[in-house]
């Protein structure tokens, strides 16, 4: 079993370098979660406020990668304009916009305490 889910991770890390190449709002969240690390690190956040950010930082990457994964496939089934096909696609762009409200809602919540404090 264990060998079985080695063989699958090459799989897996191809996925993620796809979107890495060709996903422009994927690079702009990985952009985003290293400056998020980054300030999280520099104003000594918590372990569990860390564990938010990091929640948040996933959870944004792999709605992602749904999305992605979404709009391949359905642009595998039609190449013509299908009211169906259009709800799955805004329907897992919906998932990555509440990924991201959350992800904004947890830096508001642990950041902008601590950098009003460092203007004080």
């Amino acid at each position: 079993m264990f060998k079985k889910m080695m063989k699958s991770f090459p799989y897996a890390l191809h996925g993620i370098m796809y979107a890495l190449r060709t996903q422009v709002n994927f690079r702009f969240h990985i952009t985003a979660a290293v400056l998020a690390l980054l300030l999280s690190f520099y104003l000594q956040i918590s372990t569990v406020e860390l564990l938010f950010v990091l929640n948040a930082i996933f959870l944004v990457l792999a709605a992602e990668l749904f999305n992605t994964a979404v709009e391949k496939t359905v642009d595998l089934c039609t190449s013509e304009i299908c009211p169906l096909a259009q709800v799955a696609k805004n329907v897992a762009a919906g998932a990555v916009l509440t990924a991201a409200l959350f992800s904004v809602i947890t830096g508001v919540v642990i950041f902008i305490p601590r950098i009003v404090m460092l203007w004080r």
